[in-house]
């Protein structure tokens, strides 16, 4: 009797665990809905472009979308000064910023507008190594440019950064249906497990594909 009772016990304990769980996963999935939702386009001291991937030089379609938006914030007078992240994979000729700051030098944006951040591999790396050298100009307030699903994620790291981050998304991106979905429930999980365990821990587990630990790191 007394066993069957701690099996019961244990099994309710489970089924709480289990909806506090699914409960905070539905709210983080509303919040991150809400944020893609939300274009500012107040005033700020820089646009921060996320990279994405390039061929040879050339903005894939994604990459190319969230440029074309941050130059309509550029053009907007949003901000002067427009920031684009992202390196190399092995064997490209190309960094994902050297790609992006042609992509708007050829539309008219002079190089004197326009930072390079050429070292990353993803979100959390983009925005930490461009939070140093903006941070020494003294720029900590910008603008985030990227699909809408990925702007609660990138707007909590910026923030964790010493940033304060206001967030414009794309509204020209090619991910959509299926694909859409799927990235809303992805980034969900990111930003659920990135408020646990640092989104530093998250974005090197991710990449690597070790467990998450506190002590592990991105």
């Amino acid at each position: 009797m007394a066993r069957r009772r701690g099996l019961h016990i244990a099994l309710a304990s489970l089924a709480v665990v289990g909806a506090l769980i699914a409960i905070y996963f539905v709210i983080t999935v509303v919040q991150v809905w809400r944020v893609a939702e939300s274009d500012d386009r107040s005033t700020s001291q820089a646009i921060v472009v996320l990279g994405a991937a390039q061929y040879d030089g050339r903005p894939s379609p994604v990459f190319q979308s969230r440029l074309d938006h941050a130059l309509d914030l550029w053009k907007a007078g949003v901000a002067p000064i427009i920031v684009v992240t992202g390196g190399k994979q092995l064997g490209d000729r190309f960094t994902e910023s050297s790609s992006g700051a042609n992509y708007l030098l050829e539309r008219g944006v002079p190089d004197t507008a326009i930072l390079r951040e050429t070292t990353s591999r993803n979100s959390w790396e983009s925005l930490a190594a461009a939070s140093i050298f903006l941070k020494a100009d003294g720029i900590t307030r910008v603008t985030l440019v990227s699909d809408p699903f990925h702007m609660l994620r990138t707007q909590l790291i910026a923030e964790d950064l010493g940033l304060s981050a206001i967030t414009s998304p794309t509204d020209s991106s090619p991910i959509s249906g299926l694909d859409e979905f799927w990235q809303y429930l992805s980034e969900s999980a990111r930003v659920s497990l990135g408020r646990i365990f640092g989104f530093d821990v998250v974005a090197r587990a991710t990449r690597t594909g070790v467990t998450l630990t506190r002590s592990s790191s991105r």
